[in-house]
């Protein structure tokens, strides 16, 4: 008896591996799609709020819009452990920069800030960051991070798994001068298309307005999102 147990013991062991799901090995992450939009006198900021493990679906509520100031905020896309970590540092950093100067902080330093880490750590974290925010220097404005460390402002900014999927919705729709309420319609509007064909994107919308007068968060649930198709 002891030697059969000792012979198929390998094999017995192979089989319960065999029952473990794959996305127990693998990192979560935040496979998303993130978006932000300057307006004249502040910027739209959005999200979904899916956080994925290989093909199983870890969160359907995360919360990817990440304050780092009172009037400066990050999307998150890429691991989620990661992207964090580097919000969290940047955060920290930002406050005593705050202190120091006794007044906020510009956005353009916190986005030099994630740039000085991403491109640090660029072999070792995988993250891409949006910075929006809104400061008494320049208004509104929108940053990009992409994996690597690049830093570059621009007026829309559309990053994630799903960003690949709405493209051509974002060149054809996009116009400078838009309202906050455009806006908004806007970045609802782009989300949910990247969540009907995206399979890292979905569960709702998390919006948020920045301008001078502070910030307006808002929920999109998945019932009210806008109809494309009946698919």
């Amino acid at each position: 008896m002891a030697a059969y147990m000792t012979a198929n013991r390998p094999e017995y062991l192979s089989y319960n591996n065999d029952l473990v799901p794959d996305w127990e090995s693998q990192e979560v992450s935040t496979g998303t799609t993130i978006m932000a939009v300057e307006f004249d006198g502040g910027v739209v900021i959005g999200a979904d709020s899916r956080t994925t493990t290989g093909a199983y679906i870890a969160n359907r509520v995360t919360d990817k819009l990440t304050p780092i100031h009172d009037s400066i905020f990050c999307c998150r896309s890429g691991s989620a452990a990661d992207t964090q970590a580097i919000a969290d540092a940047v955060t920290y950093q930002l406050g005593f920069h705050s202190i120091e100067l006794d007044e906020p902080p510009l956005v353009l330093t916190a986005a030099n800030l994630f740039k000085q880490l991403c491109y640090r750590y660029r072999e070792e974290l995988m993250a891409g960051i949006l910075i929006a925010g809104w400061d008494k220097r320049r208004g509104g404005q929108v940053y990009t991070v992409p994996m690597g460390g690049m830093l570059v402002r621009q007026p829309v900014s559309v990053g994630g798994s799903g960003s690949s999927y709405i493209y051509g919705f974002m060149d054809s729709n996009y116009k400078p001068g838009m309202t906050k309420d455009e806006c908004l319609r806007f970045v609802t509007k782009a989300l949910t298309l990247a969540m009907e064909r995206d399979g890292s994107s979905g569960g709702v919308a998390r919006l948020a307005a920045i301008t001078e007068a502070g910030l307006e968060r808002s929920v999109v649930l998945g019932n009210k999102l806008p109809k494309f198709s009946s698919a």
